[in-house]
């Protein structure tokens, strides 16, 4: 006989004595509760991998526990509270875990009490045919408790199985299979946080508004990420800050005569003064995070020098997160951001331009198609000759095209834009490493030349450790440009000429995007 999967349910409420039944057809069933209510946490990373997946991280008496929708419940012992999982302990819960970004550490997100008891249905020989495994969770900041249950199944007792399944269903108001429900209730003021959201476009919405509310959206995600930059949970609270600064910069750039000429520049200045200060501790967390990549690179008989390296960029790295926290607390920071806040909030704050009024659909095709094409004609002319700045300009303008199709993406069909965007990743990429080696190689070079100690010995070996580096860098760029050439081509098919056509050429009209 086969096995049925393993059944959930997420009840409201907990497990009365008044509700629970003594018997399950001809089956006595047994209620075990080994120990009384004690202290949990729940904890997911910032950007909600836990919750999207379908499961949900549980400590607990240092235990900590995985509970799966779609499959059995994961325990493993842990003396300390999680962090990245990387840093784990080796068991089931690490493995099963596997999918969070490497760069995410695991945080506490709600707290309460729990209560374990299993529910056995047993022959009158006492031979178990079905059993479920049920936690009662009572958070601090919710007043109903919540109740998951997990039958677990027994190879040839389906109908046992189906039974205990009717019966824990009746114990309480069902919520769903949904491990969103427990969050829901565990967690009410959990917000999701999505720092890639698609906006909802029309084709006729005006660019004007479509401008605005992309701009405020990520001004908004931005800000979402301020106290994990200040608490320093992790390095992508930063890295995401910029990304969103760095995409709103991008529309007030892209989209010409959406805004006048005057406000078009006093927001871009605005925007890059908030970006400015972020640069340096965004720079040294790029180096630290790649620390064991950089001596994997070189012989253990040059160890030494980067030791002293990190050493340096550690203590460096603190004074800028000094500065980093004083920044986001400062008033002045405060009155810049909430001020271009208010400013996309209010309505006539922000002046039109020539081309407010014009549909996001037509307007999205002409600043799609000439962007490809700009990128083409760059791409198009490189060769063994061609300076390394025109390559980095490919990046930039591969990454403006980028951002255009991303922004727009919902006014066109989804299959063929996915595929697009596809196709240019891989570009972008190299690229992408590209510029890393370049900026790199600059970085380390200055490194050497403005680092000076009283202990010659230790800056011979970091010059030569440093020195060893940067030509291993030097060739790696090149290696990457070589590269260049033929992932253009393959992004340069005639399938990919063809898909940009159909998707933005066919519907530019004779007007020009007025400057």
């Amino acid at each position: 006989m086969s096995i049925p999967d393993n059944k959930h349910f997420i009840l409201l409420g907990t497990l009365q004595d008044n509700t629970r039944a003594s018997k399950l057809g001809k089956l006595k069933l047994d209620y075990q509760t080994p120990e009384d209510s004690v202290r949990f946490t729940l904890f997911d990373s910032f950007d909600q991998e836990i919750r999207h997946s379908g499961k949900a991280l549980i400590l607990s008496q240092n235990v900590l526990t995985l509970i799966q929708y779609d499959g059995e419940t994961l325990t493993q012992a842990a003396p300390k509270a999680p962090g990245f999982v990387s840093e784990m302990d080796d068991g089931p819960v690490k493995r099963a875990l596997g999918f969070i970004s490497p760069l995410r550490r695991l945080l506490a997100v709600g707290q309460g009490t729990l209560s374990r008891t299993v529910i056995i249905a047993l022959d009158s020989e006492e031979k178990t045919h079905a059993r479920a495994h049920v936690h009662t969770l009572q958070a601090d900041k919710s007043g109903t408790p919540i109740t998951l249950a997990t039958i677990q199944a027994l190879r040839g007792y389906d109908e046992a199985f189906a039974l205990m399944s009717r019966h824990i269903a009746q114990l309480g108001y069902p919520l769903g299979p949904d491990i969103y429900s427990l969050y829901e209730q565990l967690v009410p003021d959990y917000t999701p946080y999505n720092p890639k959201p698609v906006l909802f476009i029309t084709k006729n919405e005006q660019a004007f508004k479509v401008a605005n509310d992309i701009v405020t959206t990520h001004v908004q995600i931005a800000r979402q990420n301020e106290p994990g930059i200040m608490a320093d949970y992790d390095t992508e609270f930063l890295h995401d800050y910029r990304v969103s600064l760095r995409k709103v910069r991008s529309v007030i750039s892209l989209f010409k005569g959406v805004y006048n000429v005057e406000q078009t520049l006093q927001l871009k200045k605005a925007f890059a003064d908030l970006m400015s200060p972020t640069g340096r501790m965004r720079d040294l967390d790029v180096y630290l995070l790649d620390r064991q990549h950089y001596y994997e690179l070189l012989p253990e008989s040059l160890h030494d020098g980067l030791t002293i390296m990190y050493g340096i960029f550690s203590k460096e790295r603190e004074k800028e997160l000094k500065k980093m926290k004083s920044l986001l607390k400062s008033s002045a920071y405060k009155q810049s951001i909430e001020g271009l806040e208010k400013l996309y909030l209010e309505p006539g704050a922000l002046q039109p331009g020539p081309n407010a009024d014009r549909s996001a659909y037509l307007y999205a095709c002409e600043l799609i198609w000439k962007r490809y094409s700009k990128v083409c004609k760059i791409a198009r002319a490189i060769d063994q000759t061609t300076p390394d700045e025109t390559v980095h300009d490919l990046r930039i303008h591969c990454k403006k095209l980028r951002y255009l199709m991303d922004f727009f993406s919902l006014l066109f069909e989804a299959n063929t834009i996915k595929s697009l965007l596809k196709s240019l990743k891989v570009l972008q990429d190299n690229l992408g490493l590209f510029n890393d080696y370049s900026v790199q190689q600059v970085s380390l070079q200055e490194f050497v030349q403005n680092h000076t100690s009283r202990n010659r010995e230790k800056d011979l070996q970091v010059a030569k450790s440093v020195g060893a580096l940067i030509v291993i860098l030097s060739q790696r760029q090149l290696e990457e440009r070589a590269k260049v050439v033929s992932n253009f081509e393959k992004f340069d098919s005639e399938s990919t000429q063809q898909k940009f056509r159909e998707l933005f050429k066919h519907q530019q009209t004779k007007a020009e995007v007025k400057a």
